[in-house]
This record gives structure tokens, C-alpha cells and sequence, in this order.
């Protein structure tokens, strides 16, 4: 790992120091300065020249000063004549940005696909995408992992004989059902209808679940909508207990206490792909790390050797 060198912005970097502790390397702590115009700008307090450059930065709150920095930190790496530079992703917060659902509004997912590509990224480390059609948006090459090996890890620690996965909606069920094959359980998903941002409805949930314990499954919790209308829907369907569970754990508006005081409610289980302050957390959470398949696709990108083999599930 001679010709590497990892840097992390401001985002997360708790999450960059366990990943470079995984793969034997020091961190680079990117410094940050803001001009009395409001303007950043970033230096790589690094030699990047003709090595292998990752940057470690989800774009978590404040979304748009993260976002910003990344696109700096890649054209700083550029001018510092790196000889490949990948970004590590851990959360691509406008990849829900997917398509035109409305007259007039823009696809912001492709569009900070562009950014960053036309900022001088080389490839993308990505977890866990909203949608498949995410990874298309991006004219670079695109190693897209997902967390359900380490939910799956956490959660066979449970009896699991009378257990069912479900998914809040028909979008999540093919990696809900993926999730209920690792554990060997059956699947259900619910019928979902978007209104707005914060107002959902689940009119029913396909699937036996009544006596059943209940996994929920999403792929990121922000304002906790959809997961509280599932749980309306399976608490009138008689589910004995309920776990929640996501790859990225946003909880906003206090969406984490309105979850946790559900009385159904057993444990809830995020990652790390997204820091949870912890004045915020509740006992019900348990947060698990996605550090170590991070480094191991990071080393096997350098080392050019195959992400898929190790990641396919």
C-alpha cells in the first residue's frame, strides 16, 4: 500500500480513521479554510503525485458545504498530479434525486454524478444507492457495495424461526427479499404511496406477518414517514415485535425518538455510513461498522483486484 494515500474531509471522519485503521495506512486530515466571502478552500496536506488517491467523504448534513469541499478536494488531488483519485461514498444523499416525477425539476442525482466526474474523479465507492439506476448515472467506473452482510451478521444473533423481512415498499423488496434468503426467513412488503417529502401512505402489507417478528428493512431512514405508517399498518396486523433496520440512519426531526417510542418497537439497527451524534441516540439503537468492507474494497482497488467477487451477494 506504498503508492496510497487517503484523505477525509470534514464529513465523516471518525468512519476515515477506522477504515485507513483497517488498512494499515495513515489518514490525511484535509484542511479547510473559509475566506471572509464565505468561499472555501482546500489543501491535501499530502504528496498525491502518481499515487493512488481516495477520498473519504459522504455527503451527509450540511449536504451542499460537504459536497463543495469534495468537489474541491478532487480538484485539488488533480493539481496535485494524482495518478488516479477515487471517492468514497458512503452516502450519496442525491441519489434519491432520481428521475422526473414532476413537470420541471431537475434530476439532481446525474447532475453531481457530472460534478464530481468533471471535478477529476476517477471512480466512485459507493454504499448502498437508493435506486439501480444511480450507478448508470455516473461515466466512470462505479463499485457499489451494500450493508446487507453485516445487517445480517447482527441480526442472526436473534431467533429467527418465526421472523419475516419487510419491506416498506414494492422499490425495496428485491433487496428485502435478498436480505430474507441471507437469513433464511420469508419476505413481505408493503403498498406505498408518496404524497410529499414527509407524507406517505401504506394501504396494505403483502405478505403473512400477523404473530410474525418483524425486520424492517429500508435502505435509509431520514424522516422516519414511511417506516411509523408501516408500523401503524403492522401493528393492526398483530405483529408480535418489530426491529428496524437500515444502511443509512439519517434520522432527522427527531425522527429516532418518534421511532424508538413505538411500543412494538425492539431494537433499531443502522450503519455507520452516516455519523450519529450521540446526544441523539436512544438505547433501542445499535450502530455497525461498514469500515472493514470499505478497506477491503479499497485495498482491492488498488491492488486491482476484484470488488465483485468479494462483495456479490
Amino acid at each position: 500500500m506504498r503508492d496510497i494515500a487517503v484523505f477525509s474531509g470534514s464529513a465523516h471522519p471518525s468512519l476515515a480513521e477506522e477504515i485507513c485503521t483497517h488498512l494499515g495506512v495513515p489518514l490525511h486530515r484535509v484542511l479547510v479554510q473559509r475566506f471572509a466571502n464565505d468561499c472555501l478552500e482546500v489543501q491535501l496536506p499530502a504528496n498525491c503525485r502518481e499515487r493512488d488517491v481516495f477520498l473519504i467523504q459522504p455527503l451527509v448534513t450540511p449536504v451542499q458545504e460537504n459536497l463543495v469541499e469534495l468537489l474541491l478536494m478532487l480538484d485539488a488531488a488533480r493539481g496535485a498530479s494524482a495518478a488516479r483519485t477515487t471517492v468514497v461514498l458512503p452516502h450519496y444523499a442525491y441519489a434519491r434525486s432520481d428521475k422526473k416525477d414532476a413537470p420541471r425539476i431537475s434530476i439532481g442525482g446525474r447532475l453531481v454524478a457530472d460534478l464530481l466526474v468533471a471535478a477529476g474523479a476517477s471512480r466512485v465507492l459507493a454504499m448502498t444507492l437508493h435506486s439501480p439506476q444511480v450507478h448508470g448515472f455516473f461515466s466512470i467506473p462505479v463499485d457499489h457495495l451494500h450493508a446487507l452482510r453485516e445487517l445480517a451478521k447482527h441480526f442472526r444473533q436473534h431467533d429467527l424461526s418465526n421472523t419475516v423481512v419487510v419491506s416498506p415498499d414494492l422499490g425495496n423488496a428485491k433487496e428485502a427479499a435478498a436480505f430474507a434468503r441471507m437469513l433464511g426467513v420469508g419476505v413481505a412488503a408493503g403498498a406505498k404511496q408518496r404524497f410529499a417529502d414527509d407524507r406517505v401512505s401504506i394501504s396494505a402489507v403483502i405478505g403473512e406477518v400477523a404473530g410474525k417478528d418483524v425486520i424492517v428493512l429500508d435502505d435509509e431512514i431520514a424522516k422516519g414517514s414511511t417506516v411509523l405508517e408501516l408500523l401503524e399498518r403492522l401493528r393492526e396486523l398483530d405483529v408480535r415485535s418489530v426491529r428496524v433496520a437500515c444502511t443509512h440512519g439519517l434520522f432527522s426531526s427527531g425522527a429516532l425518538k418518534r421511532i424508538a417510542d413505538q411500543p412494538e418497537v425492539a431494537e433499531i439497527v443502522c450503519t455507520n455510513t452516516v455519523p450519529v451524534p450521540f446526544g441523539e441516540r436512544v438505547p433501542e439503537l445499535t450502530v455497525l461498522t461498514v469500515a472493514p468492507p470499505l478497506a477491503e474494497a479499497i485495498r482491492r482497488i488498488h491492488n486491482g483486484e476484484s470488488v465483485s467477487a468479494l462483495f456479490d451477494a
